[in-house]
């Protein structure tokens, strides 16, 4: 297999956008509770990640953006969710988003990064609204909830009907949006990741013209728009993407539990109702600390290993097959899983002082608790529909595979 070094990111490059996510981590955790109680990730977060480009990881090179595959995208989105899980989540959804832009026609991508390549787009690809068929294009009325990153964001990708102009459904679509023609409705109220303003947005007889209405039916087989064919990271399958993206934040939230709990450790305190003066000298503190580090290390190895298969099979020009497709989603829920296993056992070692409102530990474990429960990474969804490919079964659970 050959690419070419002007379609992929150099080991450098990579390098230091990896470097850029971890330098910020003190910020982002410094902010975190400010982004919690704002419900609303902090002026100064999006800022810093704005200057440091990682708003552009999936941006086209030719239009100012990285142009970054999706291990890049993964070690990045983990690490800023290390420090803050809100602001992590919304780094990850404007960039998938951002990707998706990448698949419309260049005419789109044009009036989106065209005059600013710091644009940001968020969205919502389950259908949430009507069209009507007009001429040049749609006419687009709903309401879109769990809109992460709509407060950052100046245009919105969202889920619609594609219809004709008997008003019939021809497939599924996703229409780009200016924000400054949606509203938002304040209605994310959440008991975790409560700062990634993932509000209601709201569409009232917006027109979208043809171009800017990408075929969600043929995305899904890997047949896109974009006039680029010879960039790789807009060949990737769209829906792998689409769910693995949301793992990288798992990784994070885990790592930080970890290190906050060693660090608790390391400050000498004692267990509880025992004879165990320092925490660090039980054995029981020992395994568990060494259980939950081999869950995380499970959870980034199958992490890794998706993200590669997202681009390889991208760089080689060919669409993943299905069954590989299957098992990304299943990926994806196994790093949900060990994820939130692990931070159970770290929660066990730090004991119930963990949940004091003081201890960001209790933030962190929200935090994953609630995110691990998207749809796209729905654990007993995920075994279905590959156990179903593993045995060859035609009839599934879902088109997003």
């Amino acid at each position: 297999m050959t690419t070419s070094a002007d379609t992929v990111p150099t080991t450098s490059a990579a390098t230091a956008l990896k470097a850029s996510a971890a330098a910020l981590v003190p910020l982002l955790r410094q902010n975190a509770a400010r982004t919690e109680e704002d419900r609303k990730v902090a002026e100064e977060n999006i800022a810093a990640l704005s200057g440091a480009g990682l708003f552009r990881l999936t941006v086209p090179r030719r239009l100012g953006g990285h142009e970054a595959d999706f291990g890049t995208f993964l070690a990045v989105t983990a690490e800023l969710a290390r420090g803050c899980g809100s602001t992590g989540w919304v780094a990850t959804l404007i960039n998938v988003c951002n990707w998706m832009t990448g698949l419309y026609p260049e005419r789109a991508q044009r009036e989106v990064w065209g005059e600013t390549p710091d644009a940001r787009v968020c969205g919502v690809l389950a259908p949430g609204g009507t069209s009507r068929a007009v001429d040049g294009g749609l006419v687009v009325t709903g309401r879109w909830g769990f809109a992460s990153g709509c407060l950052h964001a100046q245009w919105a990708t969202l889920g619609i009907p594609v219809v004709d102009a008997a008003g019939e459904q021809l497939e599924e679509g996703a229409a780009l949006i200016p924000m400054d023609e949606l509203t938002i409705e304040d209605t994310w109220y959440v008991a975790g990741m409560r700062g990634t303003g993932s509000n209601t947005l709201v569409a009232d007889e917006v027109f979208v013209p043809a171009h800017r209405v990408l075929s969600v039916t043929r995305a899904v087989q890997g047949l896109y728009p974009t006039e680029h064919r010879d960039e790789p990271l807009y060949r990737s399958a769209l829906v792998p993407v689409l769910a693995l993206v949301l793992a990288g934040p798992q990784v994070g939230l885990a790592q930080a539990g970890m290190d906050m709990v060693t660090a608790s450790l390391a400050k000498g305190r004692g267990i509880s109702y025992t004879f165990y003066e320092h925490a660090y000298d039980a054995p029981s503190t020992h395994i568990q600390l060494a259980e939950a580090a081999q869950l995380i290390d499970t959870a980034r190895l199958h992490l890794s290993r998706a993200g590669s298969d997202i681009d390889t099979w991208a760089a080689r020009g060919e669409y993943m097959p299905f069954e590989t497709r299957a098992r990304v989603r299943m990926d994806t829920a196994c790093v949900a899983r060990r994820c939130r296993e692990a931070l159970d056992l770290l929660l066990n070692v730090q004991g119930a002082g963990g949940f004091a409102e003081a201890n960001p530990l209790q933030r962190i474990w929200r935090d994953q608790e609630t995110s691990s429960r998207h749809a796209m990474i729905n654990p007993g969804i995920a075994g279905e529909l590959y156990g179903r490919a593993l045995l060859g079964i035609a009839e599934q659970v879902t088109p997003l595979i």
